[in-house]
């Protein structure tokens, strides 16, 4: 599943997209309510987790505004202010569920599971593919022409974020920051590393390369 973490407290969000991580997810993550919300809005995510005290903009104008967009992504809305008004208000502004700071992470992660199986058939997809590559999001298994392909935690969300820009050039950068979660360089070889296994699992054997290096830019994949 993908999730996108709206959170403003740097303690709270690196606990929370811990928990997701560890229980098998990929987290996006977005400090304030403006980036939050162009996030939500470009990005194909499963559930969205919404503080609702945020800089730039509040949750619940982030989640009218994504409502009143189309955008039918379940969202969760977590904050410190739990009294009956505050949810009430939350849940209008048209979140699937709301809960108070300070729950278990293993209450969330129930919650964010409810909010993923009952979520509409229409929305996002759970299927990936690029040519004969396929990735199922929910079995988290990886097949290319109908053989199994077995990957690390790492090398599975660093090949679902290439299927997701597919045909798109994916700078180191963006491959940091998005699968990494560095955002500075950390002046070692580990994309080049992760970048030559993957390739070797996934075009070794097979006539046409999907994984491809653009020179002074990044990588593609494309089949």
């Amino acid at each position: 599943m993908r999730v996108l973490l709206v959170e403003d407290d740097n303690e709270m969000s690196a606990n929370v997209k811990r928990a997701l991580e560890e229980d098998g997810h990929t987290v996006d993550v977005a400090g304030d309510g403006d980036t939050g919300e162009t996030l939500a809005r470009d990005g194909a995510f499963d559930v969205i987790i919404m503080d609702r005290m945020l800089p730039r903009k509040d949750g619940v104008s982030v989640v009218e505004s994504l409502r009143g967009a189309g955008v039918s992504t379940p969202i969760l809305m977590m904050s410190a202010l739990g009294q009956e008004e505050h949810r009430v208000d939350g849940l209008n502004a048209g979140s699937n569920d709301y809960v108070a700071k300070g729950v278990s992470a293993r209450e969330l992660l129930a919650r964010v599971r409810s909010l993923w199986h009952g979520r509409d058939k229409t929305g996002p997809v759970t299927r990936l593919s690029v040519g004969d590559l396929e990735m199922d999001l929910l079995a988290r298994t990886v097949h290319r022409g109908g053989r199994k392909i077995d990957l690390q935690p790492r090398e599975f969300r660093l090949l679902e974020y290439l299927m997701r820009h597919a045909g798109q050039v994916v700078t180191r950068t963006m491959l940091l920051e998005k699968v990494w979660d560095y955002h500075f360089d950390p002046q070692t070889n580990v994309i080049d590393v992760h970048i030559s296994r993957l390739r070797g699992k996934i075009d070794k054997d097979f006539a046409a390369p999907l994984l491809h290096t653009v020179r002074g830019a990044g990588y593609r994949l494309e089949a």
